[in-house]
């Protein structure tokens, strides 16, 4: 083979490897921006749940001191 060919297949393979590395970029691009979708979404829907259990306990506490307050006047 001679050099020219050589460098030929060099930079062809160096051009493919480049071409390569660029598609894994924006493939890790476009899954980094959907995980982050994902952990807003989760964040967002933990904030709801924690709201929710909050609730739940008011409402609870509020039911036992009733009861509490039934138990003492009979």
């Amino acid at each position: 083979m001679s050099d020219g060919k050589a460098d030929n297949i060099d930079l062809a393979a160096l051009e493919g490897r480049v071409d390569q590395l660029i598609r894994t970029v924006e493939q890790l691009k476009t899954e980094n921006s959907a995980l982050r979708s994902q952990q807003d979404n989760l964040i967002n829907e933990r904030a709801v749940l924690i709201d929710k259990t909050e609730q739940a306990r008011t409402r609870i506490e509020s039911m036992i001191s009733r009861l509490r307050a039934m138990e003492t006047r009979s």
